[in-house]
């Protein structure tokens, strides 16, 4: 059986955007699901849009999603080298050749052919050809490298996505695989890398399938096996338009920064393209365990930021209170929380996760514990009326000496609402109010056992 070696591989031209995210994510699961080998590879040979801020960024969002690479991460401005080794063995074969045409030559070549209703392209006046003369080189003109495509027949391949792809040789040129400087063009390194990597599945969005014929007839032309290719459709905001900013975030680093958690976007993403039943929950083990390529969808994914919120609250909800006040607490400190002498963070977050979608909207939440409570006058008016008052009398002198859990708390309240013959929301609102300044918080008896004694007395006291 063939050991499995996947690769993901970006261009470093801006930020890890979903629909490379889902590229890697479904690459590394192959991997996982056979025991193969995931390769991370940054194809940085455009020097002109490639940035170390776009390398970072890819590594950064790789990191957080916890995509772990088994070899690299290779950079190809690196391989030059190797690059320049196989330009010199195709040009010594033959299966490569020089091409001194300028590029003010190159497109009128186009024009005429537009003109004439053809499709543009080179027209191979330096294509080496048995009985051929070729024009009398120019001495101050340096050549690009073109490959020697053949003229006719088709390029077919069994996509494991779209199914059976065919295209007419005739509708390829001979493209230049290395440029007048002698550096490498894109579709000449791609073709290389998959050979030295010996890469068996090519997973990539449907935007590299005009790229395809043109790295198989080059891996033919070098002698190397043909991986498998895939091409993923691309991932659609729900106006069914491309996914852009105008949709809210596109970069994967965008979410932590908005607080959802990896294992969301990991559960999401493996569904926009992907399915196993009915599942839509499932454990990034299970998701390796299942993957296949036999269910990849051939249709557009829609992205749906209410899914993934759906799903990052069932996360939330199964997180360690821990780990959530770890990338909670940043949020509070910059919104001026007083930790000192409050509930633990952790203890808070227990008590009010249930009910958020995020980690931000869960720091915000948790406020009404780390900052003094400012209840509005009006509303204090409102809900302490003098009916209530002597029940919160009775409750300020219970609360000194009752057992502190919220079982206790709870029934101690019901004693004191049964004693004045009132109702729990009497009650309920202007402790609310009195000791955290808003009507709308977990349940009273928690809200107090979580305060804790001293802190409920004296504000209660204060407001007696």
């Amino acid at each position: 059986m063939t050991v499995v070696r996947t690769r993901f591989a970006p261009s470093p031209t801006g930020y890890l955007h979903l629909g490379g995210a889902r590229t890697a994510l479904y690459s590394w699961a192959y991997a996982r699901h056979f025991g193969g080998t995931f390769i991370l590879r940054i194809e940085d040979t455009d020097l002109d849009r490639s940035t170390p801020e776009a390398v970072q960024a890819i590594l950064d969002g790789m990191k957080w999603l916890g995509l772990d690479h088994d070899e690299g991460p290779f950079y190809q401005m690196k391989r030059m080298d190797r690059y320049r080794e196989v330009v010199a063995q195709m040009l010594e074969a033959g299966t490569a050749y020089l091409c001194y045409s300028s590029p003010e030559e190159v497109e009128a070549m186009r024009e005429r052919m537009r003109a004439n209703g053809e499709k543009p392209r080179y027209d191979g006046t330096w294509r080496p050809e048995a009985g051929k003369t070729l024009p009398p080189v120019p001495g101050d003109r340096k050549p690009v490298v073109r490959f020697k495509n053949p003229l006719d027949g088709d390029v077919t391949w069994d996509d494991v996505v779209k199914g059976t792809i065919t295209i007419s040789n005739r509708e390829l040129d001979d493209l230049v695989i290395a440029r007048p400087d002698g550096t490498p063009t894109y579709n000449f390194c791609v073709a290389v890398d998959d050979w030295d990597m010996q890469i068996t599945h090519v997973l990539r969005g449907d935007d590299h399938v005009n790229n395809t014929p043109r790295q198989i007839n080059i891996l033919r032309a070098i002698g190397a096996p043909l991986p498998l290719y895939g091409h993923l459709p691309m991932i659609l905001g729900a106006d069914g338009e491309k996914l852009s900013k105008r949709h809210g975030a596109v970069s994967v680093m965008d979410y932590p920064a908005k607080g959802y958690l990896p294992e969301a976007m990991l559960n999401y993403l493996a569904r926009l393209g992907w399915s196993h039943g009915d599942d839509e929950v499932f454990s990034m083990e299970q998701f390796c365990a299942w993957f296949n390529l036999d269910h990849l969808t051939r249709s557009a994914a829609q992205f749906n930021n209410e899914k993934l919120a759906w799903l990052n609250n069932h996360y939330i909800k199964q997180a360690d209170n821990e780990r959530l006040a770890a990338l909670a607490r940043p949020l509070m400190e910059e919104q001026g929380a007083v930790f000192e002498g409050n509930p633990p963070v952790a203890a808070v977050f227990g008590l009010m996760k249930e009910r958020v979608n995020t980690v931000n909207e869960l720091a915000e939440a948790a406020m009404l514990f780390y900052r003094e409570p400012q209840p509005d006058a009006a509303l204090m008016t409102q809900h302490l009326t003098d009916a209530v008052k002597p029940a919160l009398a009775q409750l300020a002198e219970r609360i000194a000496t009752v057992e502190w859990t919220k079982e206790a708390i709870a029934a101690m309240i019901k004693e004191v609402l049964a004693a004045d013959g009132l109702k729990m929301p009497q009650i309920a609102m202007p402790l609310r109010l009195i000791i955290t300044g808003q009507l709308q918080t977990p349940a009273i008896d928690a809200v107090l056992a979580i305060v804790g004694r001293e802190t409920v007395l004296a504000r209660v006291n204060n407001y007696l």
